[in-house]
């Protein structure tokens, strides 16, 4: 039996599943836990494995810097270790993974489906893949190419420098920079809290008048949703411009990882947020962004940019992690 897990702050799924003779995998078991309710993961495994079941690997994708294969999770407060759970379930094949070296493992397993092309440029070719995500954070990995397979490499290039490219990303980072004087980082912007923290900065602009829909700071209403659904559907002004520099920030970032990678094999966007905004997306601005590399234009205007429409692509790829 295979354990697998997808821990992040919000919730936490495990699945068990076994593969027969002919490769198939079968899920026996899988249960979503809602994360804040437990004081330590251990809590959550005993609730969820079943009494005598024998497990012969486990791997986590887990929302955290993994290092010498333990974890102290960014948004809990747990500390992981993978030698104790080496113990605790029994066997020695334990692995740790960050949640985006899982995610980017995953994507590989992804049927054609679960996909959408971004790029209509795209050209297939072999080389090394970016993955990137935006959700809760803005995590970042690779999936180096050894010429005949890929390997996932965790990083953690969401909190690299958040970089301005034009007078109205000036005038952000200059606003930005009050909020968050020690270091501002692309994850302050592409992230759940990005669409808030760009209202904010229109607002103060003088963009287009506050939107009587979008709740304060101090609302227990999530503000960063009313922010993203009113702009998507551009319902709102000031909303839509909050979505349209969202979405222009994001392209300019993921194609900086595409850069630093030499993705020539392809990106691959997942998290949260992408699916929510899919239609902003798929809009020119993204892939503008993307490509607006100089003279860097070329290599960057034939790679394949696909956005995972599943969920559970960490779990998949924590699942399928000792098969590699």
């Amino acid at each position: 039996m295979r354990l697998a897990g997808d821990i992040g702050g919000t919730k936490t799924v495990l699945s068990i599943s076994t593969r027969d003779s002919n490769g198939s995998l079968t899920c026996l078991q899988e249960q979503s836990y809602s994360s804040q309710q437990f004081s330590r993961f251990d809590d959550i495994l005993a609730a969820f494995l079943p009494a005598g079941i024998s497990i012969t690997s486990a791997c986590f994708g887990i929302a955290g810097p993994v290092v010498d294969q333990r974890c102290q999770t960014t948004n809990l407060p747990w500390f992981i270790d993978g030698a104790e759970l080496k113990i605790k379930l029994g066997t020695s094949k334990v692995k740790l993974l960050n949640d985006l070296e899982a995610m980017a493992l995953g994507m590989l397993y992804l049927p054609e489906h679960d996909l959408v092309e971004l790029n209509p440029n795209a050209e297939i070719r072999s080389g090394n893949i970016a993955v990137i995500a935006a959700g809760t954070g803005l995590g970042e990995a690779i999936l180096y190419w050894d010429g005949s397979k890929h390997y996932p490499l965790a990083t953690e290039g969401g909190h690299s420098d958040l970089a301005a490219q034009n007078t109205q990303q000036d005038q952000l980072l200059v606003y930005l920079r009050k909020l968050f004087p020690d270091h501002v980082s692309c994850e302050r912007i592409v992230s759940g809290d990005g669409f808030g923290h760009l209202y904010d900065f229109l607002n103060d602009q003088g963009f287009a008048p506050p939107c009587p829909d979008v709740p304060g700071t101090d609302s227990d209403i999530d503000r960063n949703a009313v922010i993203s659904r009113l702009g998507v559907a551009g319902k709102d002004p000031l909303c839509s411009e909050a979505v349209r520099l969202f979405v222009e920030l994001y392209g300019a970032e993921t194609g900086n990882l595409a850069l630093k990678a030499l993705a020539t094999g392809g990106v691959f966007i997942g998290g949260g947020i992408s699916p929510k905004i899919l239609p902003a997306l798929q809009e020119d601005q993204f892939m503008r962004a993307f490509k607006a590399k100089g003279r860097f234009y070329p290599l960057l205007d034939k790679i394949p940019v696909k956005l995972s429409l599943n969920p559970r692509t960490p779990l998949m790829g924590a699942i399928n992690y000792f098969d590699l």
